[in-house]
């Protein structure tokens, strides 16, 4: 044997000393998964099916596999859930706590070679089996006819295999929920408990393994993630919503976000006109030859006083006002109307760009304009799920400071820090356009913390369609 190998298989002996008999099992089964995947490729076949052209309901029986007596729940799906979704009705059902990886599976198991595999987001990213993300699919894509079988697992240490079987169609009621539950039996074995599926062993750690309560379940089933999918909120800042739920802000960001469903309150044209008169001093300034700049890009001196003095976090600035590079908060929201796409520069000057001079003859076509870009797009990394939580928290902090250090806080638990692994403070959410652009959608001669025009933005802004 080389001696690499050599030494590796000391390492190995060592490392296993002393292990019981229990935790020697679950490092084969761990071993035999890793080999799995380091195996050669295969070609997977294609069962995902075109969706059904109507919306039905699907009744589904789910049975956690191996388990003694049978540990199982029967629930009522509309066929256009796409499996991210389902993961989360399964989570529900099974009072699991969405800590671990899960993957949806057909012709097969989540783990067989041949199988057509629906993967979670981390799977996706890490790119170890070949799949579709399971966000893109729809469960009437892989469940059509009474008795077609879909495969999941939650847990790929403890492994709970999950059997969806359909048993029967209907059609979907528009005013129906997304997920009901019909029935079940017995309590599902906790998280992190090590794969036990037989009720003597469960009786170890649950104080009742025959308890089912229906109600509970639906009320469950009713919790800010589903209603939040059903009404349109964009489903990143719902990921980030579910994500959120056992740290220590996850009750302060679900209420938030429940006040996203309420009917749109869109402001008239005289509200807009003053709370966007910033928006439509370079607007109006560009309009023509445009706003000229300086040699190294600055505005000229005079357009920095006026622009000054319609601009709302200028109010309170106490540094010079008469060059652009010492006023950064102008010159920070002029850089945001670039890259919202209203301003361009072109051989020394900002020049109003086709979406910046339909918005400065419409106030309402600014307003449309803007809502649309406040988004983040999906690569954006910090940028995203800041952008989406600073938006939830400026819908629904009309008239008051925005609480950045409850921001600082949401990203923090999600694992965003400074160097040295420093949590954030909140000063971060400064650098973002959003920021900019909201901060300053206020009337400068009564400078409210945030304005009720800007809240409403945020909160249609995370309504959009995708």
């Amino acid at each position: 044997m080389p001696n690499d190998d050599a030494d590796l298989m000391r390492k190995f002996q060592s490392a296993i000393a002393g292990a019981e008999l229990g935790e020697l099992r679950q490092l084969a089964d761990s071993l035999g998964l890793l080999a799995a995947r380091a195996a050669v490729p295969v070609d997977r076949p294609e069962l995902r099916r075109p969706p059904r052209q109507q919306v039905d309901v699907f009744r589904i029986r789910v049975d956690l596999d191996t388990s003694k007596p049978a540990i199982w729940r029967r629930l009522d799906l509309r066929s256009d859930l796409t499996l991210d979704v389902v993961h989360q009705v399964l989570q529900a059902a099974f009072s699991w706590t969405d800590s671990h990886l899960h993957r949806f599976s057909l012709g097969g198991g989540p783990f067989d070679a041949h199988s057509q595999l629906f993967l979670c987001p981390w799977d996706v990213e890490e790119g170890e089996d070949d799949g579709e993300a399971a966000a893109q699919v729809r469960l009437d894509e892989t469940l059509q006819e009474p008795g077609d079988v879909l495969q999941y697992v939650y847990d790929y240490g403890d492994s709970w295999e999950l059997t969806l079987r359909l048993e029967a169609v209907r059609q979907a009621d528009p005013d129906g929920p997304a997920a009901l539950a019909l029935d079940g039996r017995r309590a599902a074995p906790p998280d992190d408990c090590g794969g036990m599926t037989d009720a003597e062993s469960l009786a170890e750690v649950l104080d009742d393994p025959a308890h089912f309560d229906l109600d509970e379940l639906n009320e469950a089933l009713q919790a800010p993630y589903f209603a939040l999918r059903d009404y349109g909120v964009d489903p990143r800042l719902v990921d980030l919503v579910n994500r959120l739920r056992f740290s220590p802000v996850g009750e302060d960001v679900a209420g938030r976000a429940v006040l996203l469903l309420r009917a749109p309150a869109v402001p008239g044209e005289p509200e807009l006109g003053t709370t966007l008169g910033a928006y439509r001093w370079f607007l109006d300034r560009a309009v023509g030859d445009g706003i000229p700049l300086t040699a190294a890009g600055y505005l000229k001196p005079a357009d920095v006083i006026a622009a000054s003095a319609v601009l709302p976090a200028m109010s309170d600035w106490i540094g010079e006002n008469n060059r652009e590079a010492n006023a950064y908060p102008l010159l920070e929201f002029r850089q945001s109307l670039q890259a919202a796409g209203l301003l361009r520069k072109y051989k020394g000057r900002l020049l109003l760009t086709k979406a910046g001079a339909a918005a400065q003859r419409d106030p309402a076509r600014l307003w449309d304009h803007l809502t649309s870009r406040l988004l983040p797009g999906d690569d954006d990394g910090f940028g995203t799920p800041a952008t989406l939580l600073l938006l939830l928290y400026a819908a629904t902090s009309a008239g008051v400071a925005l609480p950045l250090d409850r921001i600082a806080a949401a990203l923090t638990a999600l694992g965003w820090c400074r160097g040295n692994r420093i949590p954030l403070s909140g000063y971060e959410i400064h650098s973002l356009p959003a920021f900019q652009l909201l901060s300053n959608m206020t009337d400068p001669s009564i400078r409210a913390p945030l304005s009720a025009t800007a809240a409403e933005m945020a909160r249609t802004a995370l309504c959009r369609p995708r």
